[in-house]
């Protein structure tokens, strides 16, 4: 009997060990919270948890694969995981479906959402790309890069979904940040955008995307249309007070005032039943999670580790960032989800997935030593 529990005990250990559990903890507990909050304002729905449970399952699963692989053999495996990523990227602008535009494909069981794919391989290709040149990035090389990240992006602008689009360029302009990118570049870039914002405003834009930045800049001048979502976001944080109405109590979610309030804007749901402290809690959440992220991407050992494992982190910080932003009408509403929080099944999974990326460049550091 002995015997055998130490063997289970040893085989635990092995198939745990890959793991790094302080940052698992903390996403443990943004599940946790974020099935509560769904349960909420789902009005008590079972079946919506169940499905978010399940996915968060398959996104654990995925995690851990992720977390045993070698560094060495994700480097391997980078340029054939971003050239296969964008096959599906491909296929859902002529096979998609979505409300304004083509973003998801119908695969019978579940919806997929094909970027959520490069969020994870452009990083990996950019930190695989920039390991083989010295650093910092010279010019040919920046310019390589941007080539791989506006492939992807103006891939996703044709679906369209600016917002999702920026969010994956955004992974990638990070592992150049990390390798050491001058400031004149960026300066370049936000100038280059800058003298084409009215270019892209009459020719680029949607209807609707217009109209999210006019509501954004004045959410009063069509409270009952297009600002009805910032001005209900911002009527649930205040009522929310300190200390939150309770759980299950939010009256802006149950009578149906806040638009998308199990996905979007369920961090709108949190505010007016946890309150601040209880938003506290869950933004000391993110910010371990992303310091934690940042702390291995530091230790890591390599360049392509250290670039993978940062860029995946500040990837997290924008994604939280964009969300809470758009909730309190400090941004424009651009259909980002709050990680972990959010309903829905390829963004938990791929946010998993990149945080087990994450834990292969730990644990191939803690063997080490």
């Amino acid at each position: 009997m002995n015997f055998l529990l130490r063997w289970l005990a040893d085989l635990a250990a092995r198939a745990t060990r890959s793991l790094d559990w302080p940052l698992l903890i903390a996403v443990a507990a943004l599940m946790g919270i974020g099935l509560a909050v769904l349960y909420s304002a789902g009005n008590g729905s079972r079946a919506l948890v169940t499905a978010q449970g399940a996915r968060f399952a398959v996104g654990l699963l995925a995690l851990w694969l992720l977390s045993r692989v070698t560094p060495s053999r994700l480097r391997a495996w980078s340029p054939a995981a971003y050239a296969l990523s964008l096959i599906p990227l491909a296929a859902v602008l002529l096979l998609g479906t979505g409300r304004h535009g083509r973003h998801w494909l119908d695969l019978g069981v579940v919806y997929f959402q094909p970027a959520e794919l490069i969020k994870l391989s452009l990083p990996m290709l950019l930190a695989w790309l920039l390991h083989r040149q010295p650093l910092p990035p010279r010019p040919g090389t920046v310019l390589a890069c941007a080539a791989l990240i506006a492939l992807p992006f103006g891939m996703i602008l044709l679906q369209p979904d600016f917002g999702t689009g920026m969010l994956v360029a955004a992974s990638g302009v990070f592992a150049l940040f990390l390798a050491g990118l001058s400031w004149w570049w960026v300066i370049a870039v936000v100038a280059a955008a800058a003298a084409a914002a009215p270019a892209a405003w009459f020719w680029l834009l949607r209807p609707y995307q217009k109209d999210r930045i006019v509501t954004f800049l004045n959410p009063e001048s069509d409270p009952l249309g297009a600002g009805w979502n910032i001005i209900q976001s911002k009527i649930a944080i205040g009522a929310g007070g300190l200390t939150g109405k309770g759980w299950g109590q939010g009256s802006q979610s149950h009578l149906d005032y806040i638009p998308e309030h199990t996905t979007d804007f369920i961090f709108a749901v949190l505010a007016e039943e946890f309150g601040w402290v209880g938003v506290a809690v869950v933004l000391a959440l993110y910010l371990f999670v992303i310091a934690r992220c940042l702390w291995i991407a530091m230790e890591a050992r390599d360049s392509y580790s250290r670039l993978l494992a940062g860029s995946l982190g500040l990837a997290f910080f924008v994604y939280v960032l964009v969300n809470a932003g758009m909730i309190a009408g400090l941004l424009p509403v651009v259909g980002v989800p709050m990680p972990l929080l959010s309903y829905g099944g390829t963004s938990a999974v791929s946010l998993l997935a990149g945080l087990g990326l994450v834990m292969a460049v730990r644990s191939t550091h803690a063997r080490r030593h």
